[in-house]
């Protein structure tokens, strides 16, 4: 890869471009491949230094195989409003900062302004499970799932809640390490954050951000499968990535802005449904070449209604979408993770209703989990990639 060109300041709004490259500022008639203009708080690293809390852990009871198909949604009964979990919702202060706490999820409001939602994954492993086994071993939890063919999925968190690896085991014992998150770098303010540049982009505009309605199959493939914009400096933990805007932005994604969600909904109706085909198509295609490979499922809304509650439904309506790409068209659970961002992300900048800012985004975060070599395994646990 070419050496990196000069990256602008810290702070501004949104990546930039190479002059002379063949990267361009989308035409106005093109606001679907426009670039999302970072919210002015998280242009700035947050206040509070501490990690973040985790998200509530699933009750026993919510942790028990389900049947694919299963009118359930990260612990709530399909039909569930946003409404409903704002008349759930506790506000508390811990540490400096405002928590927000729903039954299944967390919502974290520093005094710089960033928020921050943090659900959890494993809701989405029931599905289709034969058995489900929670251990605690030397103070870490793992949680295995075990599938019908008897491969098991299991997932390591560490005593303070952090997710510290994700593995697949075959029938025969043989592991695949998928992320290793048990490194953590001083440069990152506390292990969730990192105070980047905006990346340069030397791409087409519609080649880094890429309208799944419009692209061809192999263009999404190509995409899913597609370098970072510029040299990656080392490796990042999967909460860098999530809370890293300027991170995260170094892989082209692609949008989906087509599929209608109900007012404060985020079910996904059967005739919105096949709108995911070609998405699960290229992610499929990507894990068999890959199986290491790890995807980003990201949740967006409009500015229209309580930043609160954008945040949290914007984190459902990625976890309906993820649950979705496994239970209808088969892609792996464990090579997926979701994450809402509500409005902090807007691509139009109105304060209105908009189409083109409530959006499902899909990034390759590979990479960025492995400094850069994206087909390589992870390093042992607790060691620094080289630099």
């Amino acid at each position: 890869m070419p050496p990196r060109p000069p990256a602008p300041p810290a702070g501004v709004a949104a990546p930039s471009t190479v002059p002379g490259s063949a990267a361009a500022t989308p035409p106005p008639d093109r606001p679907q491949n426009a670039q999302p203009t970072v919210a002015p708080a998280f242009r700035a690293a947050p206040r509070v230094a501490a990690p973040l809390p985790p998200a509530p852990r699933p009750q026993q009871r919510d942790l028990t195989p389900l049947a694919i198909g299963a009118a359930v949604v990260g612990g709530a009964v399909i039909g569930a409003t946003i409404a409903d979990y704002r008349n759930q919702r506790r506000e508390s202060i811990e540490g400096g900062r405002t928590v927000y706490t729903e039954p299944d999820r967390i919502i974290i409001r520093d005094p710089g302004g960033q928020t921050y939602v943090r659900g959890n994954d494993l809701y989405r492993f029931r599905y289709g499970a034969r058995d489900i086994r929670t251990e605690t071993i030397g103070g870490d939890t793992r949680t295995v799932v075990i599938r019908p063919d008897g491969s098991e999925i299991i997932t390591v968190v560490g005593q303070d809640g952090r997710l510290l690896r994700r593995i697949r085991r075959d029938q025969g014992g043989r592991e695949l390490v998928i992320i290793d998150n048990s490194y953590r770098d001083p440069q990152s303010v506390g292990g969730f954050y990192v105070d980047a540049p905006p990346p340069v982009v030397n791409i087409p505009y519609d080649r880094y951000i890429v309208d799944a309605q419009e692209a061809s199959p192999d263009v999404i493939y190509q995409t899913m499968v597609a370098p970072p914009v510029q040299r990656i400096d080392r490796r990042y933990t999967l909460d860098e990535i999530r809370y890293s805007p300027n991170v995260r932005m170094q892989m082209p994604s692609i949008d989906l802005n087509t599929i209608n969600f109900e007012t404060g909904s985020w079910t996904i109706p059967p005739d919105q449904a096949a709108k995911l085909q070609t998405i699960a198509d290229g992610l499929n295609r990507a894990i068999q070449a890959n199986p290491r490979v790890v995807f980003l499922i990201e949740g967006h809304t409009d500015a229209v209604g309580n930043d609160v509650d954008n945040l949290s439904l914007s984190d459902r309506r990625a976890q309906s979408a993820a649950e979705l790409l496994t239970q209808q068209f088969g892609v792996p659970a464990e090579n997926l993770t979701s994450q809402g961002y509500g409005e902090q992300y807007l691509k139009e900048q109105t304060q209105g209703p908009s189409a083109i800012n409530r959006r499902v985004t899909v990034r390759n975060i590979t990479p960025l989990l492995n400094g850069g070599q994206a087909s390589l395994p992870p390093p042992p646990p607790g060691t620094a990639p080289p630099r």
